[in-house]
């Protein structure tokens, strides 16, 4: 895996993009973007598992588990209202990144449908169908009353504007992007606590599962997140390359007819691929911001 092309190291050399060291809210931040979602789908979470499912409680229901995922764009519109530079610099990022290494934008494409391959090609000598191979034709999971395409969708697109237009580099600001992609995978896990209550929803499923499962969640976010960040700044801190990347991860995952104890070996290679990158890319996790 080649990373040190000129722009990785000039990237490097210079330090994160100086407009990032005035995302300097972390706590205001992640404080409202964590709370107002636990709010409501904790909340949701409770109307959900009611014995009398109404329409207008579906409706509440619906209504409460969109408004969450939308907090915290909310959250980052309001502390970059009064920033142009900030908000000019969130929309310089939300275009096409032209300049970046196509070898990046490559990857963000490619990675999740590489990984769930070849995970089912492992899995099959282990006694696990072929059949994972074919398409799906459906969902593995409800979302109420909202169509399951506009959560997987909507959650990859409104998360990313979110995570990587103000939370990471808000962390990058004080710490080195391996310690700061480690927090954010715990601010993550416990952000996505409270969809495990809610009734018919993915996270509730996983619950349902057992423990291995459940646990397979956070181990897989720290993967998940090493390497967004990765494509991120690589790809000169883009947004819409950890879009993409986690838009293929999110429908990879529900397209073919994958045994959930394949998204167990799944996990293990993206740690795998993880900690290549890391290793080969020690400067941009190490370095001093």
């Amino acid at each position: 895996m080649a990373v040190d092309t000129a722009a990785s190291n000039t990237t490097s050399r210079r330090g994160i993009d100086p407009v990032a060291a005035r995302y300097d809210r972390p706590f205001l931040f992640y404080g409202l973007a964590t709370a107002i979602p636990w709010a409501c789908w904790f909340t949701a979470a409770y109307l959900s598992n009611l014995e009398t499912q109404s329409t207008p409680t579906q409706w509440w229901t619906a209504a409460l588990c969109l408004a969450g995922l939308l907090a915290p764009l909310a959250v980052l519109a309001g502390l970059v209202a009064r920033r142009p530079e900030l908000r000019a610099d969130v929309l310089r990022r939300m275009r096409w990144p032209r300049k970046a290494p196509p070898v990046f934008i490559t990857l963000a494409f490619v990675i999740a449908p590489a990984s769930i391959l070849v995970a089912t090609a492992v899995s099959i000598p282990l006694g696990y169908s072929p059949e994972q191979f074919l398409l799906r034709g459906g969902y593995t999971f409800t979302a109420g009353l909202l169509p399951v395409w506009v959560t997987l969708v909507g959650a990859a697109i409104i998360e990313e504007i979110v995570w990587h237009g103000y939370g990471t580099d808000t962390l990058v600001r004080k710490m080195r992007v391996f310690s700061a992609s480690m927090l954010f995978t715990v601010i993550w896990a416990l952000w996505h606590l409270p969809l495990g209550f809610i009734e018919g929803y993915y996270h509730e499923e996983v619950v349902d599962m057992g423990w291995i499962h459940t646990l397979n969640f956070p181990v897989s976010i720290i993967a998940f997140v090493v390497i967004m960040n990765w494509l991120y700044y690589r790809a000169g801190r883009s947004i819409l390359v950890p879009i993409v990347f986690h838009l293929t991860a999110n429908f990879t995952n529900e397209v073919l007819l994958t045994d959930p104890d394949t998204k167990l070996i799944q996990t293990v290679l993206f740690l795998l691929f993880a900690a290549v990158v890391v290793v080969k890319d020690r400067e941009l996790f190490f370095a001093r911001p």
